[in-house]
């Protein structure tokens, strides 16, 4: 285990801001979840559908933002500020090349892309209602994420969570206002909330861009360094960004497929996964922030030289990951009769939300290791094809062919299917101690 104060200051400093930044940006999701679940278990349903493309949309984004962060962590620990500014351009191009297509599908074929989730009408009705007015967010999200990946990179973590807080406040007031209607607004249920983090995701970015301009003292990122493209680190991002984003991508695809599996199961089962999904997120946002935290140590210290401390901080990151895990799972596991009496919903939804997540009580702990382990430590270290590969076995050729059966050939249980979709989380730790253990992850890029 290291002994060095300040890798343990470093690495639950930056766990404790961008997990605090993430649970308030999950808290956005929660309030418009838990406001539309006390409104109707329609409402809730078609907009819980509907932001299975928002979390499409966040993986793709994701995907552009974590190969920022891996090549600018490193070019940080070498003080190559300009380097860190054409990366945030491609970065930021990728970004919003990916909003827009996403938009153009969502806003032309609302009602075709929900019906590839469930066939239930009513439930795909709100949920286009939803749709067509969220969709103008996308671009907005792209641009805050990907200047706050560009700092974050440079170990600048505080203005996310003052993002992030604010976004909060101002969905939280909009949501009570125009899902029910209260102080003479027209009640508007699901078009309501979509109007609420709209307006959210519009004034986050005006924030952010303030920040940058007039605060921010370690990158100066301006507005022209946007309009200029570096094509030989260009190349370098594409080979070392791509995986993570067409990894990012079939994730988000197969979370996608997951949710249309389950939604063709009933509106109960539709709800619990809602229900489920939205609290476990909620939970785990210390695992995935403990990851990002480790992209950035792993890459500053490689890009400092400083090699010989690069195994003795992977050891050591393994068992604090474990330990997250086990604390993150007991909390689920404690917490999760509590949360469903927020719920006005069916006596049928209630009982699988429960189930659900009692399952997700116990693979967490899984999720808590192999997850940082592999997009944390192996991707910072610059081996990012090996995670495209090992989620798209895993996802692709066991979980969701196995689920299928479950759901449409064997005809078993919900709770037996959300198993099957979850048995991942598991399976991947075998393939983390082998493969973080063995260190022929690091890899070179040039600048």
């Amino acid at each position: 285990m290291v002994r060095e104060k300040a890798f343990y200051k470093s690495f639950f400093w930056l766990t404790l801001v961008i997990g605090l930044q993430n649970i308030i940006s999950l808290g956005v999701n929660l309030s418009d979840n838990l406001m539309l679940g006390g409104y109707s278990e329609t409402a809730l349903s078609g907009v819980a559908l509907a932001n299975q493309i928002q979390f499409l949309l966040h993986m793709l984004v994701m995907g552009a933002a974590e190969g920022l962060v891996i090549m600018s962590s490193r070019f940080w620990g070498a003080k190559d500020i300009g380097s860190i500014k054409k990366i945030a351009s491609i970065g930021m191009r990728m970004a919003i090349g990916l909003a827009v297509m996403l938009w153009l599908v969502v806003f032309l074929f609302p009602h075709a892309t929900l019906s590839l989730f469930t066939s239930e009408a009513h439930v795909i009705a709100e949920g286009v209602s939803y749709l067509r007015i969220i969709c103008f967010s996308y671009i907005f999200f792209a641009i805050t994420n990907v200047l706050l990946a560009s700092l974050r990179s440079v170990e600048t973590v505080k203005i996310g969570f003052i993002v992030s807080l604010s976004t909060l406040l101002i969905n939280v007031a909009l949501n009570y206002v125009l899902i029910y209607g209260h102080l003479g607004f027209p009640e508007l249920g699901a078009s309501g909330s979509a109007i609420a983090t709209l307006t959210a995701r519009v004034i986050e970015t005006v924030i952010v861009c303030v920040y940058i301009k007039f605060y921010d003292r370690k990158i100066g990122l301006k507005l022209k360094d946007f309009f200029h493209i570096d094509m030989g680190l260009f190349k370098s991002y594409i080979r070392i960004g791509s995986p993570v984003l067409m990894s990012n991508t079939i994730w988000g695809l197969a979370m996608a497929a997951q949710t249309a599996i389950l939604g063709h199961m009933g509106e109960a089962v539709i709800a619990a996964n809602s229900i489920a999904t939205t609290i476990f997120q909620l939970v785990t946002v210390v695992v995935y922030a403990s990851a990002s935290a480790t992209a950035v140590l792993i890459g500053k210290t490689i890009g400092e030289g400083h090699m010989d401390r690069i195994k003795p901080y992977a050891k050591t990151l393994q068992v604090l990951y474990l330990l997250l895990g086990l604390v993150t799972g007991a909390v689920l596991f404690i917490l999760k009769d509590a949360v469903l009496g927020l719920y006005a919903i069916s006596g049928d939804a209630k009982g699988l939300a429960l189930q659900f997540m009692t399952v997700l009580s116990i693979t967490v702990v899984g999720t808590a290791y192999q997850m940082p382990a592999l997009t944390g430590i192996v991707r910072s270290g610059g081996d990012t094809r090996f995670v495209l590969y090992n989620d798209f076995i895993f996802m692709w050729l066991v979980v969701l062919p196995s689920t299928a059966l479950c759901a449409f050939v064997f005809k078993l249980s919900p709770l037996v299917t959300f198993i099957c979709l979850k048995s991942d989380q598991i399976l991947k730790c075998f393939v983390a101690i082998v493969k973080v253990n063995r260190y022929k992850w690091i890899r070179a890029f040039h600048s």
